[in-house]
């Protein structure tokens, strides 16, 4: 057995994510993927959620998302063939110091997959297609997988496992964990890719008609297709007919009453609305991320966004794990997700609410659905047995996302917050000049993979009344703040999250 590995199943946004975050800490990692071929689908286009962007930030991808999409699209209103109504969502959204990324950003799920495997294969690992769990068991020590493979069925022993494999997840199934929630059967769409001739690709086009049905037209960047949506249309017997270029043209027509054409198909698909949860996103050494553990409506932009939220989480607990580190360390990561994955259950239920409210009355579209807090720079890890707050004066608490900042270091130097950030490491900041001997203190100790940045002033973003130390976890997330010269509480943090029994919650 390799005493590091970890399989990872599923090779979408989430499972990507993870195995980032394992190779680039030195975990060796498989990545199978049941799929004969890479998806060319679209998928998920609704958006990459500013949280999101800054953890592409980190993985040093995020030049190539941001190259690969756009943040200018106007959401299109239309009754029939006349124009009722344009926005672009989020354009007061300015960028500011601590908060960069600040709008949702429109791009083709899987043009976004092709990034992140360009990434992961400089790191030496590659995808494998084809390939299928098909059986798994597990005792304390280790789990083995049962893979189907082009040359045949194999057998892997690893230290961990992880489900990224989707709503239907063989890996949850296989464990018995429930998936809590409800399914509304008869709310569907129908969903593709196709080509479309009479719209100009410079927006998302949208016909919310209670009365004749509803058609969404999206263009996706930096190809000719278009993503479309459309309310199934009834065959013969009142039966919705699967979705197809004739369905497609057929509702286009009786919507829009506009020349638009649909044509050559590439993906076709049937939705339904799915809101649930796994109740555990641990049993033992397998683990839940991603729409493994949570499903819910697309409106509100959450979906794979909270799975590579959720693998940026566990990625550095595994890491820990793996190195003989402490094993506990890896319940935290349910502790913190599972309320995340409720409040986007939650979240993502009032905004299809708003939306359909909106299309009752006539006033608005998709876009109501969108937020300042579905943008997720907010959400939070306070309650976490991880989140220690010694510093009263400080304004940002453990557990919140650290902000980003342009700071002088001591040298008078300019250094972006992020920038420090960037990297499997933990980041202590010491704010102010007082700040000095506790990062030495802390260097000197030679805790693995913990950088120091001692800095010259108080950005307004961190609300810092006395010079004081951050200890920022290596998702972007603040684990302690403690008074400038307390080195020890450091320390003790470390050691605790690191080798020992973890801190409990400070509120």
């Amino acid at each position: 057995m390799e005493p590091d590995r970890v399989i990872v199943c599923g090779a979408g946004p989430t499972g990507l994510t993870l195995a980032h975050e394992l190779a680039r800490r030195g975990i060796a990692v498989r990545v199978v993927e049941k799929l004969p071929e890479f998806r060319v689908a679209s998928r998920g286009k609704a958006g990459i959620q500013p949280r999101t962007l800054e953890v592409f930030h980190d993985l040093g991808v995020i030049d190539e998302i941001l190259a690969a999409g756009t943040q200018r699209l106007p959401f299109r209103r239309y009754r029939r063939d006349q124009m009722i109504g344009e926005t672009i969502p989020y354009l007061d959204n300015t960028p500011t110091s601590d908060r960069p990324f600040r709008r949702l950003h429109f791009m083709p799920q899987s043009r976004a997959e092709e990034i992140l495997r360009d990434r992961l294969a400089e790191l030496g690992v590659t995808v494998e297609l084809g390939t299928e769990l098909v059986g798994f068991h597990q005792d304390a020590h280790a789990v083995t997988a049962r893979l189907a493979t082009p040359a045949g069925t194999e057998e892997v022993t690893a230290a961990y496992l992880v489900g990224c494999d989707g709503g239907r997840s063989f890996v949850r199934k296989s464990l018995g964990v429930a998936f809590e929630g409800y399914t509304e059967g008869h709310r569907q769409m129908m969903v593709g890719d196709v080509e479309v001739d009479g719209l100009e690709p410079d927006a998302w086009y949208q016909w919310l008609d209670l009365d004749h049905g509803v058609v969404m037209l999206c263009p996706l960047s930096g190809t000719r297709s278009w993503q479309i949506q459309a309310t199934p249309v009834p065959g013969p017997d009142g039966t919705p007919l699967p979705p197809s270029v004739e369905a497609f043209q057929t509702a286009v027509d009786t919507v829009t009453g506009m020349p638009i054409r649909v044509r050559a198909a590439s993906w076709l698909s049937t939705t339904r609305v799915n809101v649930r949860r796994a109740d555990r996103l641990r049993v033992g050494r397998v683990l839940l991320a991603g729409d493994a553990a949570h499903v819910h409506p697309v409106l509100g932009a959450l979906g794979a966004n909270t799975g590579v939220q959720d693998a940026y989480n566990l990625g550095w607990k595994l890491a820990v794990a793996l190195r003989g580190g402490n094993q506990a360390l890896l319940d935290s990561y349910q502790e913190e997700r599972l309320p995340v994955a409720e409040w986007t259950l939650k979240t993502s239920v009032a905004s299809s609410d708003r939306v359909f409210q909106e299309m009752l009355h006539g006033t608005g579209g998709a876009e109501v659905g969108l937020t300042q807090e579905t943008l997720q720079l907010d959400l939070h890890y306070r309650d976490s047995s991880l989140s220690r707050s010694l510093a009263e004066d400080c304004g940002v608490r453990a557990g919140d996302r650290a902000p980003d900042a342009p700071c002088l270091d001591m040298a008078g130097r300019v250094v972006r917050l992020f920038d420090v950030f960037r990297g499997p490491h933990f980041t202590l900041l010491g704010f102010g000049e007082s700040c000095a001997p506790a990062l030495r203190a802390v260097a000197a100790a030679g805790v693995a993979g913990v950088r120091t940045c001692l800095l010259g002033e108080h950005p307004a973003a961190y609300q810092l009344t006395g010079d004081t130390l951050v200890l920022v976890r290596p998702d972007g997330y603040v684990g302690l703040t403690a008074r400038g010269h307390d080195g020890d509480a450091v320390l003790d943090y470390l050691g605790a999250v690191l080798t020992g029994a973890l801190p409990a919650a400070v509120a």
